[in-house]
């Protein structure tokens, strides 16, 4: 593969990883109007709702790529536990709006106290704790905007341990996470890498020679 296309491939994905930063905060803020009554729970919501988890996978594997020449050890750890965490809630979100609203009370209550309360409660650690990792790696080694990390950490907070959150603050959790994930994306848009002029003079020595 040319240098050119490994310069421009990076930067054709980044765009593609964009467009799921955007999909998921607007998946995110249709989730919070459902919970708070502001638009009723229809199938397309319902079916909708997983998308947000599915999309952000492609956020952070963006951000990672932005970042990787300085993102480490640490940011990698962060990184492969926050898309690996992404993936287990997709697997929730399909659990809670796809499967839960159609069973009795009764079973859903009996389903809480078994094993998949335990998985529940494993993903939501590990998503915090990749979410916090990754955002600890993009606050030390990256440009990307200190609000932006610092309201992406706080918002999944209320997400993760949703259990111990009232409803209202979950929602703001919703909202400041989209929030968050829309400010991020803009930032990893305006950070595409670009080739740097010694990896050009590499790539075309002739026209570099001849110049000088």
């Amino acid at each position: 593969m040319s240098s050119n296309v490994q310069v421009l491939l990076p930067a054709a994905l980044i765009k593609v990883f964009a467009v799921a930063g955007f999909l998921s905060a607007t998946i995110l803020v249709l989730n919070a109007a459902k919970r708070s009554g502001i638009i009723s729970t229809t199938p397309f919501t319902q079916l909708a709702a997983p998308v947000a988890q599915l999309a952000a996978i492609g956020l952070v594997i963006g951000i990672y790529v932005v970042t990787s020449r300085k993102a480490g050890v640490l940011g990698i750890s962060g990184a492969v536990m926050s898309v690996t965490a992404l993936a287990g809630l997709v697997g929730v979100e399909f659990v809670l709006n796809l499967v839960f609203p159609y069973l009795d009370r009764d079973i859903v209550a009996l389903l809480r106290q078994g094993p998949i309360s335990i998985a529940l409660t494993a993903v939501s650690i590990l998503f915090l704790a990749g979410t916090v990792i990754f955002m600890l790696a993009l606050w030390r080694t990256s440009t990307a905007p200190k609000g932006a990390v610092f309201l992406y950490t706080a918002s999944t907070v209320p997400i993760a341990l949703r259990a111990v959150f009232p409803e209202t603050v979950l929602q703001l959790g919703l909202i400041g996470l989209a929030a968050a994930i829309s400010w991020l994306t803009i930032w990893m848009l305006r950070n595409i890498p670009k080739e740097t002029e010694s990896e050009a003079a590499e790539r075309n020595p002739v026209a570099d020679a001849n110049a000088s």
